[in-house]
């Protein structure tokens, strides 16, 4: 069994559609919603695995790593974020911990609604209600993708797949940058594999003309090329 992703399904979970968009930073920005903004340096950390769940945060700009350590002390990066993602949404389902670790990998300002607060806009404003379901079901999409990816195709695929969806694919015509922090050990956690075969195929992708170094690393849209073939 293969696992092929197609361009329309990548775009669809990075890009919003519809010609009226729920702008979500100036709904939450607005003097009705009790939140407060905290800026984070790279590398700090916004909550550690096993600390309390106390709220939903949304990341107004820069990048969020989530990652998760098991009893040995390993670790592995379960998700990189960006702007106008939520996270720490567990607290809403009963979670009393948080179950990763989030580290800005990036400067990067949070916008934290505490829990009970988060709830009252819920139930209160259909908008932003339709607009967190929207993104926690494409979240639960991606998870389930991530999943058969890992089960089912190479780990040259799953690295095309990842950096295309890292670069946020969609926008025509132009290759995407990737943050400088994400490295290729970051890549080879993120996908199963040892940093020395991220290294081989980041070469031969270069080589290809999928990806570029200009300033940081750029993947083209051609890349889709990599996960769509048979």
């Amino acid at each position: 069994m293969k696992l092929i992703v197609s361009s329309s399904k990548i775009k669809s979970k990075l890009k919003p559609t519809g010609k009226h968009v729920f702008k979500v930073d100036a709904f939450l920005d607005s003097a009705g919603v009790a939140r407060k903004v905290v800026e984070y340096p790279i590398s700090e950390k916004i909550y550690s695995q096993g600390g309390p769940a106390k709220g939903v945060k949304y990341i107004r700009k820069g990048a969020v790593r989530l990652s998760v350590v098991n009893e040995v002390g390993k670790e592995a990066v379960v998700a990189i974020l960006g702007p106008g993602d939520f996270f720490g949404e567990g607290c809403l389902a009963g979670q009393p911990v948080c179950m990763a670790t989030a580290t800005a990998i990036a400067p990067t300002s949070i916008l934290f609604i505490e829990k009970k607060e988060m709830m009252r806009l819920l139930h209160e404003e259909h908008a932003l209600s339709d607009r967190f379901i929207s993104y926690m079901l494409g979240r639960n999409i991606r998870i389930e993708e991530d999943l058969i990816d890992q089960l089912f195709n190479s780990s040259e695929k799953r690295l095309a797949r990842t950096l295309l969806l890292l670069a946020r694919y969609g926008k025509q015509g132009q290759p995407q940058k990737i943050l400088p922090n994400v490295s290729q050990r970051m890549l080879a956690e993120m996908i199963g594999t040892t940093r020395s075969r991220v290294n081989f195929f980041m070469n031969k992708f270069r080589k290809l003309g999928f990806i570029h170094y200009n300033g940081g690393l750029q993947v083209h849209n051609s890349l889709l090329s990599v996960v769509l073939h048979e």
